[in-house]
């Protein structure tokens, strides 16, 4: 099977590295630094104490890369618009293509049921320029649970999580999906491939949309977040606010709010993904993390006074520290 991973970073180069290690026929796009490390020294990962170094196939340009089984997009969801014309030159008719990205994705209303099937997304797809070059028919959504970050050129550490759930956006048990799924476990991956890949979610864009903005609003860390009374309760409002509006478009919460905060609570003192990138000066998830919700909570009729509040905000905020184009 000939995987792609687009955007080789600390997700994709998690990928990579494994399932190139478990023989896998792995190409990565990647560029810069990071490219020139794997070309020279390969792609090696730190996880749990152990080092591994791979060898994949490493390229600049997605063209050289040729077609491929399945593309793996492991970008920032801000990124894709501007690379879908790239990412198409991997694809062919028969090509999986896995969005492994956080927050709602382009395809989300692609053949489901109800007065918004195949919507577009404005706030990650504008003009739907993603849904006219990525086919959403070819589309695998994949909700990924690990957390790494590239250390050096060339160097991925890998901190914790093994899961990447997948599932087709009509809840079918497709044979594309089995077979990634078998690639992933064979590399060491829990790989479970679910009917409701949209229930999976939401599950993590409900800790997302309120724990991401909150910190890249107050700079504090996932504990103060879920610890500090008025902290948590203004994180408990907004995911009441999302949730309302994921049941008005039929999403199946398994298990309640206070479950998932407290399931937050567990990973310590974090800086979310958001506040890294505030912090770093690189354009934030605010369209994909908060932005698309508040826009579907409009389409459902759904009140959402504290995520706007908070939206308001976090986009000033970014365009402030220049990491926010609008």
């Amino acid at each position: 099977m000939r995987i792609g991973i687009f955007g080789a970073g600390a997700i994709g180069g998690l990928l990579a590295a494994r399932l190139a290690h478990a023989g896998a026929q792995v190409t990565v796009v990647a560029r810069g630094p990071h490219l020139a490390a794997m070309q020279r020294d390969g792609l090696r990962l730190v996880s749990g104490g152990d080092s591994i170094v791979t060898r994949p196939r490493a390229v600049a340009d997605a063209a050289e890369a040729g077609g491929q089984d399945a593309v793996i997009v492991t970008l920032k969801a801000h990124a894709l618009p501007a690379a879908a014309p790239v990412i198409a030159r991997m694809m062919g008719p028969g090509t999986a293509l896995v969005t492994a990205l956080n927050g709602v994705p382009y395809w989300y209303f692609y053949g489901l049921d109800g007065p918004w099937r195949d919507r577009r997304v404005e706030s990650v797809d504008p003009g739907g320029t993603v849904w006219a070059t990525l086919p959403p028919a070819q589309t695998i959504g994949c909700v990924v649970y690990p957390a790494a970050e590239v250390t050096a050129p060339g160097v991925v550490e890998h901190s914790y999580g093994d899961r990447f759930t997948l599932g087709e956006p009509d809840g079918s048990r497709s044979a594309r999906s089995e077979r990634l799924a078998a690639a992933l476990q064979a590399a060491g991956f829990k790989a479970p491939v679910r009917p409701r890949i949209r229930d999976e979610i939401w599950v993590k864009l409900w800790g997302n949309m309120a724990f991401n903005p909150l910190s890249a609003l107050t700079g504090a860390t996932l504990d103060v977040l879920v610890n500090r009374p008025d902290l948590r309760a203004a994180a408990r409002a907004m995911m009441l606010e999302g949730q309302a509006v994921a049941e008005a478009m039929g999403t199946r919460f398994a298990i309640d709010v206070d479950r998932r905060i407290a399931g937050a609570a567990e990973v310590g003192a974090h800086r979310t993904s958001m506040l890294q990138d505030l912090e770093r000066g690189r354009p934030m998830e605010i369209d994909a993390l908060l932005g698309a919700v508040v826009e579907l909570g409009a389409l459902a009729g759904v009140a959402m006074p504290a995520c706007m509040l908070v939206l308001a905000l976090l986009r000033e905020r970014g365009r402030q520290a220049g990491c926010y184009a609008g």
